[in-house]
């Protein structure tokens, strides 16, 4: 609960850090803040690339659990539409006779009550040294708050793929393994986790912001040097269109010369009433519509634009900070500002979707768009990608 106090003034700095990062703040302050910021992201750079030393002269030793494992993550922090190409990814491999376990590590889940964990241990309980099963491939066993809202989001929509949750995804992937006989593990967000050994590597990168500033954290937003690309077997160009991605690939190419690149883009499918299930509209349901839209997401801007060229007219926009923990009283004053404001409709992201409280009335009412991942270009790479994961 005291936590819970701090959440909106964390949420401001976490929104203020990003304006200075993207340089949006002006003013002597901020630019002294992205001096010292530059300092620290390259002893961050040094302390990345020692990392990987240690780890490829094996100094420091990565596991290997006897199952096949694919990493699938990113150069970047958040907003590169992760989450669809995991779904999309472990159903091609469950429809192939896989058994799957996605391993997350639960980004802003709600931990279990600090004194529930201690007692667990002073008394020797397992249970505290268990991952937390999200799905066991059969049922959904937790909610999004305990869960994260991705792997939450994931286990929603994959029947017969077991998601787990822990940050220590070794003794997941072993829990995986030993109790629900899987035999393909799918780390999300696993570049940089060295810990397990991984047989692919598949990375993505967001065409319409690939790297960021070219920066590292915690100037930028990029995770290590664009030259560790190097270390993909797959990279995914995500957020694509017709238009073509020559430029962004001769970029990739000098980083990387052996590595498919699969383009691939966001379709949407359909809209989904949130508070009702069996309430389903096709696209052309906010052609023409004045629409509140509302989201908690990395980089809120495309989701905006998509509903534009679906033909809506966004009268009042609300954005929050990533992975926004949304109040009963946020939603309420949403829907009385669209109201307001004329909106016929409000539309959210699937992701945020998880993450709204229960109304028990709705004055406007409330969908999220779904979306899944079409292959634009290279589906012959990805279907050699997944029949090298199958049979290897």
């Amino acid at each position: 609960m005291a936590l819970s106090r701090f959440k909106p003034l964390l949420e401001d700095l976490e929104q203020f850090a990003v304006e200075v990062i993207y340089e949006k703040r002006r003013g002597k302050r901020a630019s002294l803040l992205r001096g010292f910021l530059y300092l620290l992201s390259r002893v961050f750079e040094v302390i990345v690339q020692c990392r990987h030393f240690l780890y490829r002269h094996r100094i420091l030793r990565d596991r290997q659990l006897g199952c096949l494992v694919i990493s699938v993550g990113n150069l970047t922090v958040g907003g590169t539409g992760k989450t669809p190409v995991v779904e999309k990814i472990a159903r091609a491999l469950q429809e192939r006779g896989r058994r799957v376990a996605i391993l997350s590590r639960g980004y802003k889940s709600e931990p279990r009550p600090l004194l529930e964990r201690f007692w667990q241990r002073v008394t020797f309980q397992k249970e505290a040294d268990e991952p937390r099963v999200v799905s066991d491939g059969q049922d959904l066993l937790l909610d999004s708050n305990t869960a994260g809202d991705e792997p939450y989001m994931l286990a929603s929509n994959l029947k017969d793929v077991v998601v787990l949750v822990d940050k220590d995804r070794v003794k997941s992937g072993r829990y995986a393994i030993e109790k629900l006989h899987i035999d393909t593990l799918l780390l999300d967000d696993g570049f940089q986790y060295l810990a397990l050994k991984s047989k692919l590597n598949l990375v993505l990168i967001d065409r319409s912001n690939p790297f960021g500033n070219n920066h590292l954290l915690p100037r930028g937003t990029l995770r290590e040097p664009r030259r560790n690309l190097g270390r993909a077997d797959y990279i995914f160009i995500t957020k694509s269109d017709a238009s073509g991605n020559d430029e962004l690939k001769k970029q990739i190419r000098q980083h990387n010369t052996r590595a498919e690149i699969i383009e691939c883009g966001h379709k949407p499918l359909y809209f989904q009433n949130v508070f009702q299930h069996d309430d389903r509209q096709p696209l052309g349901f906010i052609k023409d519509k004045k629409i509140g839209s509302i989201c908690g997401i990395a980089l809120p801007d495309g989701f905006e634009q998509s509903l534009v060229k679906l033909g809506a007219k966004i009268v009042y926009p609300k954005q929050y900070a990533d992975h926004h923990r949304f109040s009963q009283q946020e939603i309420l004053n949403m829907i009385n500002i669209s109201r307001r404001r004329f909106a016929q409709i409000i539309i959210t992201t699937e992701k945020d979707a998880v993450r709204f409280p229960k109304l028990d009335r709705v004055d406007v009412p409330v969908y999220f768009l779904r979306v899944e991942i079409e292959i634009l270009a290279g589906a012959k790479d990805f279907d050699d990608c997944v029949s090298r994961i199958c049979f290897k």
